[in-house]
């Protein structure tokens, strides 16, 4: 039986991306090879339970939702967690990975809608983009740009334009809460007529930064 290592499955409203908003049901793989500066769930590091992949899917149903997001940390470190995406697919969810792009995303179900970073320069973690796996997204697909200063606004600029990445899929740009004053970022896009969508997080307005929300 394939299972994965665990930190949570929980149902909220979607924070981020195109799916904000919706009723969701959250599954948060454990374990991230990344270390960013900027990121909001160092809990899932390290620790979690085994589940079977049969009994996470049972968990989601429970709670009658049509949109699963696949999280963690970085979900695509756990290899069956490219199982768990099928399956979830195959059950007749709306199905979205959110992954570092640290990884291959080569092998994700195509029905799965990737959000994918691309690390700015203030996650310390610049090194580490797999700049190939832009050619495995389609318009369905998001990458996104977490901003905390001008250095990463420019940076995520020129990544965008280099990769002509409005073209090919949605792209966010999205400012580090506590860093990036979000009005800033807004003002920014709009002066430059960037082709992006802003974003902040939903849950971080309802719920601050409480785990499982």
């Amino acid at each position: 039986m394939s299972r994965l290592r665990l930190t949570e499955i929980f149902h909220s409203l979607q924070g981020e991306a195109r799916s904000v908003g919706w009723p969701t049901v959250f599954v948060r793989l454990t374990g991230c090879p990344l270390r960013c500066g900027y990121c909001d769930t160092t809990y899932a590091f390290k620790g979690g339970d085994w589940h079977e992949i049969d009994d996470i899917l049972r968990e989601v149903a429970s709670y009658k939702a049509r949109h699963v997001c696949v999280t963690g940390g970085e979900p695509l470190a756990q290899k069956d967690c490219l199982t768990l995406l099928r399956k979830l697919c195959d059950e007749g969810y709306e199905v979205s990975l959110e992954t570092s792009g640290s990884l291959d995303v080569a092998e994700v179900d195509p029905r799965v809608v990737k959000v994918m970073d691309l690390k700015t320069p203030s996650s310390g973690e610049m090194e580490k983009n797999r700049y190939s796996n832009i050619e495995h997204l389609s318009k369905q697909d998001q990458v996104k740009f977490v901003i905390a200063n001008a250095e990463d606004y420019q940076w995520s600029c020129d990544k965008m334009r280099e990769y002509r990445l409005n073209e090919r899929c949605e792209t966010l740009f999205s400012p580090v809460q506590g860093q990036m004053p979000a009005s800033d970022l807004a003002e920014w896009i709009l002066r430059d007529a960037l082709p992006v969508r802003f974003q902040v997080q939903l849950h971080k307005y309802l719920w601050g930064d409480e785990p499982g929300k």
